[in-house]
């Protein structure tokens, strides 16, 4: 009976892909429609259609075109929620037009329902599946990126380094800090090691703890730690808390720290007068 489904869409699709996209668009929260362009809001609705109709058609490629889309859409910004009410609202436009045209009847309805839940129910959990994992994948390589850029230990003259620390620091991050800071310490064959915390909101005890096993390991494998860019409001915090940091040498400023360590190392920063 619904045989020729497929040659309706796509004698049709110009007129079903219009009437979605307004329907959508009414029913979308400006983030979805307000982050992406009216072109590509257009050519992404088209692409949707076009899979909709590879899953009608049984196509091989259908699976392949599914995880790309949903990478598509991952990097739009288009929350699932849309996306799966968007393929319910197609299926919705589609039924409608049929049950106008007189394909679909009262003697042929339940059958109807039938085959349109067979049609739609498999690609909405496909598309839930392929979301999912795409958002999983993009959400770990994130989580790798950050990992990789919150903790660096970077040289900045020859045996000392410098490891700024921005935002919170929990349990893994400290790990990560850790090392960081042993494997870049025997890399660079730093002498002194200066941990800038200017950029964190917060010290507190377990903060201090984790900072206080760093140095120690620093000092183990036969470098000196120093804590530099201590606001006057991380010093009263690190008082109030009785946290005892007289294990290792403390500076206020980036600056002043880097002179301290060059200091260290027999070295001192030297201005030259009448040089252009």
């Amino acid at each position: 009976m619904f045989n020729d489904l497929i040659g309706t869409i796509k004698e049709n699709k110009s007129e079903f892909v219009t009437k979605w996209i307004e329907i959508m668009k009414d029913e979308s929260d400006d983030f979805v429609t307000g982050v992406v362009s009216d072109q590509v809001f257009i050519k992404t609705s088209h692409e949707f259609v076009d899979l909709v109709v590879s899953n009608l058609e049984d196509s091989e490629e259908y699976s392949v075109r599914l995880a790309d889309f949903s990478e598509k859409i991952v990097g739009l910004g288009w929350p699932l929620t849309f996306v799966t009410s968007g393929l319910r609202m197609f299926g919705r436009i589609v039924y409608d037009f049929l049950n106008e045209n007189g394909t679909i009847n009262k003697e042929n309805h339940m059958e109807a329902v039938e085959y349109f839940d067979k049609w739609l129910s498999p690609m909405y959990n496909e598309i839930v599946n392929a979301y999912a994992k795409t958002w999983e994948r993009t959400v770990s390589l994130q989580k790798i990126a950050l990992q990789e850029l919150s903790a660096p230990l970077i040289p900045v003259f020859e045996k000392i380094s410098v490891m700024p620390l921005v935002g919170t620091i929990d349990t893994e991050r400290a790990r990560l800090i850790m090392e960081n800071l042993l494997t870049g310490v025997v890399k660079h064959r730093a002498e002194v090691v200066l941990i800038d915390i200017t950029g964190v909101p917060v010290v507190d005890t377990m903060v201090a703890h984790h900072i206080i096993q760093a140095s120690e390991a620093v000092r183990l494998v036969g470098a000196q730690c120093m804590l530099v860019g201590i606001r006057p409001e991380i010093a009263q915090t690190i008082v109030n808390l009785g946290i005892d940091l007289n294990q290792f040498s403390t500076n206020s400023t980036l600056r002043k720290g880097i002179e301290k360590a060059l200091e260290m190392t027999n070295r001192k920063i030297v201005s030259t007068e009448g040089t252009k």
